[in-house]
């Protein structure tokens, strides 16, 4: 399996262990790691049997919000990323930052500019999506509605962006 991870994640892998395929065809990835593992899937030359997205960074097309996000980066890095890492973790208490790594604006501007609409030239790849329903950090209800037209997607109760609940 190939693996991505999320903006500002590091080897956070196996908090989604109960998820994965760890077959050798399989491509997946957390939030901003699910673009690039879209991005592989559809770009490699290798066989891909699955792609699993996990909380896949999936925000509404609002530039009001994206400016409001990448200028509170800008600002306060840090205050952003402690932020950030509330939200993650939410409805959760988990500990999260042992997970955590550097994270540079221009991953934040990829994050919000991705075109999901890559996933039109998936071909003969099983897609699973797995969405919290109580995740803070994405469009849940937007993520729903787009990913059901391509993949199975499970929507899981009282927890989530790391998919962690109380």
């Amino acid at each position: 399996m190939r693996y991505y991870s999320g903006f500002c994640f590091w080897n956070e892998r196996e908090l989604f262990s109960e998820y994965l395929d760890e077959t050798e065809f399989c491509v997946a990835g957390f939030s901003y790691g699910a673009q690039k593992a879209l991005i592989d899937a559809v770009h490699t030359n290798k066989r891909v049997d699955k792609l699993q997205l996990i909380s896949p960074a999936f925000f509404k097309n609002n530039k009001k919000f994206i400016n409001l996000q990448l200028n509170g980066f800008k600002k306060d890095k840090q205050k952003y990323i402690n932020s950030f890492i509330e939200n993650v973790k939410y409805p959760s208490n988990f500990d999260i930052f042992k997970y955590i790594d550097e994270c540079e604006l221009f991953e934040l501007e990829e994050m919000f500019s991705f075109n999901w609409g890559l996933i039109e030239h998936l071909k003969n790849v099983k897609v699973e999506v797995f969405i919290g329903k109580d995740d803070k950090i994405i469009d849940v209800d937007g993520a729903v509605k787009f990913f059901k037209q391509y993949a199975d997607v499970y929507l899981i109760k009282n927890v989530g962006h790391i998919l962690k609940g109380e």
